[in-house]
């Protein structure tokens, strides 16, 4: 029966069961997901981030695993037996050349492992100090972004939720530290440590490590948080005002509870991003020192430092010179196109 107007009968029809269509049409519905899960999605949406996400897994590994099987090490003068003259033949070869023993080994049936990048002028094979330059680099680019990570930001987060007058005190340090020329004080700063040190160093675990690696951690570790502290202080004062916040402080919860249960991860996008495109700066900024001399000791090779070895005969081995800037600009631009992807994938103001 066709229902009246001013009817104020029921129309039975309305209360029909919606089909399955019907619910998949008005419900749409996203499944449930985590902020890492979520962040990684987009992330892998983005190529160029993916790629350079993978490439610099690859490197990774690559520096890592590939000493282990390679028949040359770094510091390995090939030309230099003990009891025998030195042999020349081994130095300054080219790449996939071998010296006059190998030669002979290789006329007689024996097979000899290529120098794939030749040697250098010490005869020590350039592929594996490639490598281990590389292995340095990240190293040092991963260890002093962990530096300026937990410096940063336990100095942003005490300056940012305590405010008033310790907050004053603190930016005004970092106002200082900022208004200093950074590659003066980084080079002045190694080059004190450098002397200041060598007498601390003797009989610890760091002294494999060097004076120069140390003043280098160092000099991260004065210089380059200010950074991550305003970055860190900037969150948590938008952050400390929320309701959550001020439920906590009501119930009695200290200050130190709040910052790590509530204040900071809030701010792990920030956090993430940040220190992702802190790594690219560590390997810069040790590349160029290492260039100075002011890197790791010898026979250690970084890849600064194989850069400023190859300027002795660039003329004449102008590929010692371009391997590895290659290396550098690919970790680098690398690190910060990945950098830029993880800012798109996890802060939540470009989610959209």
């Amino acid at each position: 029966m066709k229902k009246k107007f001013f009817s104020m009968h029921v129309d039975v029809d309305d209360f029909i069961p919606a089909t399955d269509e019907e619910k998949a049409y008005m419900v749409q519905m996203r499944p449930s997901t985590t902020f890492f899960k979520d962040g990684m999605k987009r992330l892998m949406k983005n190529k160029v981030a993916a790629v350079s996400m993978f490439l610099i897994i690859f490197i990774t590994l690559g520096s890592i695993i590939i000493p282990f099987f390679w028949p040359y090490k770094y510091d390995k003068m090939l030309g230099n037996t003990p009891g025998k003259p030195m042999d020349s033949s081994y130095n300054n070869l080219a790449p996939f050349q071998y010296g006059e023993t190998e030669q002979k080994r290789i006329a007689a049936g024996e097979k000899v492992f290529p120098h794939i990048f030749g040697t250098d002028a010490q005869g020590r094979d350039y592929f594996i100090r490639v490598v281990y330059g590389t292995r340095i680099s990240l190293a040092v680019g991963f260890f002093a972004s962990i530096i300026v990570l937990i410096i940063g930001m336990t100095v942003g987060s005490i300056s940012g939720y305590i405010g008033g007058k310790v907050d004053i005190i603190i930016m005004r340090i970092v106002d200082i530290i900022y208004s200093l020329p950074d590659t003066l004080m980084v080079i002045l700063l190694a080059s004190v440590m450098k002397v200041s040190l060598g007498a601390l160093l003797e009989g610890t675990v760091l002294e494999k490590l060097g004076t120069n690696m140390v003043s280098l951690f160092l000099v991260f570790g004065l210089l380059y948080w200010v950074s991550m502290a305003r970055l860190i202080r900037g969150q948590i004062l938008s952050l400390r005002e929320q309701e959550y916040v001020l439920a906590a402080q009501a119930t009695g919860a200290k200050a130190g509870w709040i910052i790590r249960k509530h204040l900071l991860p809030n701010c792990i996008s920030v956090v993430i991003i940040s220190t992702a495109l802190q790594i690219p700066n560590a390997i810069f900024t040790e590349s160029y020192l290492s260039f100075l001399g002011l890197g790791v000791n010898a026979p250690m090779p970084s890849l600064g430092s194989l850069a400023s070895d190859a300027l002795n005969g660039i003329n004449s081995y102008a590929y010692r010179l371009i391997i590895p800037a290659i290396v550098i600009s690919l970790i680098v631009l690398s690190l910060n196109l990945f950098g830029d992807g993880l800012r798109d994938a996890f802060d939540p103001k470009l989610k959209n």
